[in-house]
Order: C-alpha cells, then structure tokens, then sequence
C-alpha cells in the first residue's frame, strides 16, 4: 500500500510499453513524489521481502515494477561504482571444492607425465591491480578482489604455495617477478604459476601507475636461460586482461552441426643430440592462458569477477583430478565461448568473449592434487 503512494499515478506507468520503459518511467516519477519518497519505497520492499507481494492490493503492478531487470536498472544508476563491461546475467557454476585424484590414476598415468608430486606442488605468484592512478583513464576493476581471492584459495588447495601483492606499478610487478622467479626454492619444486590480473593491451599488463609491463619480458625470466632451477619443469601463466577494446559482438548461428574439431598438431621427434652436453631450447615447459583473444575486451562481473577466471577456477577444482592442463583450458574455452553478457540497453547486452592458450609443454601436465607418495 504504501508503494501505491510512492509511486504515484499508476496509469502514467502502465502507458510504457515494456518493462524497461516502465521502470525508466518510474524512476522519473519517484523524485516527484518527495524527498522521502525512494527511501520509503525501498523500506516497503525490505518490509515485504518480495515473496510478500502477493498479499498486497496491487499485486500485478509490483511483480511488473519489482523485476530482476528493475533492480539492474537500479544498481546501475544509483550505484557509486560506475557500470563497465562485465554486467552479466550471473550465469557460471559456483566454485566447488578441489577433488583429489586416487593413487591409481597417478599410477595409470605418471609415465606420460611432468613429474609432479613435490611437497609444495611448487610455488604460485598473483599479481592483482585492482585501483589505479588517475594518471590514465583506467577505471577501478570491481569483481578484480574475487579473481585474487579465488585464484589464490585454488592454487592453495592444488598444492602451491601462493604469494600475492596488490597494487604494483608496472616496475614493482617487474621487481617481484623477478624476485620470484630468482627464489632458490624452485629448484626443489616441480612446478610454478604467475597470475597476473590487470587491465592490458595487447603484450602488455598494466601497473597500477598507468605503465605497461611487457608480457614477453615477464615470460623471458622463466625460460631455460634466466631460470635454471625450472629447467623442463612445468610453468603455467594465466593473464586476465584486456588484450584490446573492441568488444566481440558475437554472431547468430547457422542451423545445422557444430563445426567442433579442429585440425591436429604434429610434432617432429627432435634430432638425436651428438654433443656430450645437452641442449635445451631457450623457452620451453610453458603453457599460458589468455582471458580474450588478440585485440578483443575481457569480460568482468563486479561482483563474481571475471569470466574466465570464474571459468578456470570451476574447471580446475573439478576436473584436475583426472584432466591434464591442456584439456582443462580446452574445457575453460567451452565455457566462456557459451557465456553471454546480460546488459540490456547498453552496448554490451548479448557480448562474448573467447579465451585461448599457447603451450610448448612436451608431456601431459597433470596437477595429481592430494596425491603423495608413500602417504
């Protein structure tokens, strides 16, 4: 009843045709009706709770004004945060707990496999910048704490031990990366992960001054030259970022089979080596995982995170069991190639979004979580 007050002239409303009409209409109309009139209205809705409604005389009205898309329009406008690319319908499975693989998959399937069952796994660095100078015009990443936040409990739980920093410019990012990959204790593990969260641009991530730290010069300090203690050890990396600002609009599919297999890789056996002293190629045991593809926007929920880390993580805690790495990215690709931003009237409504990786691993990367020998 006291919605009917706030509201005003219910004929004004019901003129709109549509939904979003509708509700742009009633939020003209709410600051006419006094000063008190929105704090009144979003105390009656506290009071009802919504699954109240129904009791109320003007039950048809209030489902029509008190949809999903009403309270969008709502966050949106009167929300301090501003709107970016990532409002989204919420779709994504919640992140499960990390399942552990038997003794006998391990047993199955070591053979083929990067040797991992060092105690740490090995150790992890995630670099999240989430608030950035005024200097440039980068917006503050909401959603960017529930990336770190996720990334850094899944590596976790996989075994790693995890080091964060928040905030770095672009030459404390170099700094600690280099730190990082200079820590004598890589040498008595099996494997490393370097997260790095940001805004970018195309071979670059951006430091919280407004500064691009070159992507290649972040991998050259873990290849066989500059990292020896991880030599034809597993190195994975996984950039969240925009690598461009053009936003994949997407496209309508034909009828008919989807086009799903793609043409193999065949790899030369390399030539037997005559030297006494063996040699390694100067990069290699890599893989790397890309939020977008060249030149296109990565997606971000402001209050899940982004796309593909919410991807990665799902993935990664299911099926890292049983999966080796390359087949779980292919699994993370899957599933953001089937998401779909859910922004109606800007831009962004019906977006998409393509992940991707680059591999130079030479053997199946398995994580083995929860798997130690002789335990």
């Amino acid at each position: 009843r006291r919605c009917i007050t706030v509201c005003g002239t219910i004929g004004e409303l019901l003129a709109k045709s549509g939904s979003f009409s509708q509700n742009v209409e009633f939020l003209n109309l709410l600051p006419k009706r006094g000063p008190n009139a929105f704090s009144a209205f979003c105390e009656a809705l506290r009071e009802t709770k919504q699954q109240h409604l129904e009791n109320l005389q003007v039950t048809t009205l209030m489902q029509r004004l008190c949809s999903w898309n009403f309270f969008l329009l709502l966050i949106c406008l009167f929300c301090t945060e501003p709107m970016e690319h990532s409002l989204d319908n919420g779709d994504g499975p919640p992140i499960p707990l990390v399942k552990y693989c038997t003794p006998e998959f391990y047993h199955d399937h070591q053979h083929l496999a990067y040797k991992l069952i060092s105690e740490p796994r090995g150790l992890a660095l995630i670099l999240s910048n989430i608030h950035f100078s005024s200097e440039k015009d980068l917006e503050y990443r909401a959603g960017g704490d529930v990336d770190c936040t996720s990334l850094e409990m899944l590596f976790k739980h996989l075994g790693y031990q995890v080091t964060v920093f928040h905030d770095q410019t672009a030459q404390e990012m170099q700094n600690s990366l280099e730190r990082f990959s200079k820590l004598p204790d890589h040498r008595d593990v099996d494997s490393c992960i370097v997260a790095l969260l940001s805004h970018g641009v195309e071979g670059g991530v951006y430091g919280s001054d407004g500064k691009l730290l070159q992507l290649q010069e972040a991998f050259r300090l873990f290849d066989n030259a500059n990292c020896p203690n991880l030599q034809n050890k597993p190195k994975m990396f996984f950039i969240q970022a925009c690598r461009g600002d053009e936003t994949d609009r997407g496209v309508d599919q034909r009828d008919g089979k989807e086009w799903s297999d793609s043409p193999g890789c065949e790899e030369s056996d390399a030539n037997k080596e005559e030297n006494l002293k063996l040699r390694l190629p100067t990069c290699s045991d890599m893989i790397c995982g890309y939020a977008c593809l060249k030149g296109t926007a990565a997606m971000r929920n402001t209050k899940r995170g982004s796309w593909y880390i919410e991807a990665l993580t799902s993935v990664f805690a299911e099926d890292s069991r049983d999966t080796h790495v390359a087949d779980m990215l292919v699994k993370v690709n899957r599933q953001i190639k089937q998401r779909e931003g859910y922004a109606p009237g800007t831009e962004f409504h019906r977006c998409k979004e393509m992940s991707e990786y680059c591999s130079t691993l030479c053997r199946d990367l398995y994580l083995f979580p929860g798997y130690l020998p002789g335990k």
